[in-house]
């Protein structure tokens, strides 16, 4: 008998595979077939069908990150956000009210302020870190409470024991977005959140070519999800989820790279003269360090920073970068860089912005694998 994979980097590999393998091979096939024979019997959520999400390709892939997540089942998405409307469709009906942490990524704000609103869904922005707002803005109809691991672009780190203690006290559902930190760095149900979701774009799949979503948590929420999934046709294609799949296998040699090359710019740069600010959760400077030491197995590989001078400032350097590609995405093997009031949270007003402290001249950097010393030097180069 096979002992159970224990350490992460054995359950990336084994676990959640196809028993037997599908007709002895070590990679699962790409079925791509959308014409399956009928089962006597099953319901309409239970018939193989590619948008129904139940595959062998998505199956595979569900059952690994639920083992690498600790969570009884997976679903895999067609993208973060479909993973989240999904996610938040099946929790909130109209009259429902949620707790949102406030500075999120700029796509789900989005969702919130212009999609679900107007669907009858009520909603408070919160600070993560002060409870005593969440007491203040708690209504006899909130549902959930809703949190990202680490925040996208400014890296803060929530008060997350203190939100789960919170939403069990008073019957809520824990949500978080976890894609900045991955199963690697942190597993939130560990923590006590209901679901996890992420982005299987970000680091999951981690080589930029992929868009794709997934929901881990207790088989009852995450069926429920599926069932909104069904109908509003969120499905991930069998060539992407098999892509997926295959990046998965290498996340924690990823991740591992990122995070030490990250730890070592965001040192490089709070020395630097020409930086006024460095947002890394690995910087003892970071107002939630101890926390993010409490909490990660890693700091992840995302920074962010300011630069002194003016506003023009940040896109000179990005344009003096060699190394670092400009783009809106992150966590994949290459390093990219971003203006978020240009990319991310575009969609946001000016004055959204300012709320949520995304300064105009903010850079995001996604440390890919290279080497730390090439990246430092290049950013060297490019400051000089």
């Amino acid at each position: 008998m096979v002992a159970k994979p224990v350490k992460l980097e054995t359950r990336l590999i084994h676990a959640g595979e196809a028993e037997p393998r599908i007709l002895g091979a070590g990679v699962p096939p790409i079925f791509r077939s959308t014409v399956w024979e009928h089962v006597p019997g099953a319901g309409y959520h239970d018939i193989l069908y590619p948008r129904l999400s139940n595959l062998p390709n998505h199956v595979v892939l569900g059952d690994k990150l639920a083992a690498l997540e600790g969570g009884e089942s997976g679903l895999v998405t067609s993208s973060g956000m479909s993973a989240i409307s999904a996610c938040l469709l099946s929790l909130l009906d109209a009259g429902d009210h949620a707790l949102v942490q406030d500075c999120l990524y700029g796509g789900t704000q989005g969702l919130f302020t212009r999609d679900l609103a107007p669907l009858g869904i009520e909603f408070d922005f919160v600070d993560a870190n002060d409870p005593v707002s969440w007491q203040e803005r708690l209504r006899p109809n909130t549902r959930v409470f809703y949190a990202e691991a680490i925040t996208n672009p400014l890296l803060e780190i929530a008060d997350h024991e203190g939100i789960v203690a919170f939403a069990k006290k008073n019957g809520l559902q824990a949500v978080i977005d976890s894609t900045f930190a991955s199963p690697v760095n942190a597993r939130p149900l560990e923590w006590g959140y209901d679901l996890v979701v992420h982005s299987g774009t970000k680091y999951l799949n981690g080589h930029s070519d992929v868009v794709a979503g997934s929901i881990v948590g207790r088989s009852e929420s995450v069926e429920a999800a599926k069932r909104k999934l069904d109908h509003f046709g969120g499905a991930l294609d069998p060539q992407a989820a098999y892509l997926l799949h295959r990046g998965l296998k290498t996340l924690a040699l990823r991740v591992g790279q990122q995070n030490r090359s990250a730890q070592a710019i965001a040192e490089f740069l709070s020395e630097h003269p020409r930086v006024e600010t460095v947002r890394y959760p690995g910087l003892s400077s970071h107002p939630q360090h101890e926390r993010a030491r409490h909490l990660f197995d890693g700091f992840g590989g995302m920074l962010s920073f300011e630069l002194m001078g003016d506003r023009d400032s940040a896109p000179r350097l990005i344009d003096r970068l060699e190394l670092a590609l400009p783009s809106a995405s992150l966590g994949g093997v290459e390093t990219l860089i971003t203006q978020p009031a240009n990319t991310s949270h575009a969609g946001l007003s000016l004055e959204e912005r300012a709320r949520a402290g995304i300064a105009e001249g903010l850079i995001r950097f996604s440390t890919g694998i290279e080497a730390a010393e090439d990246l430092i030097g290049d950013l060297e180069r490019a400051l000089a």
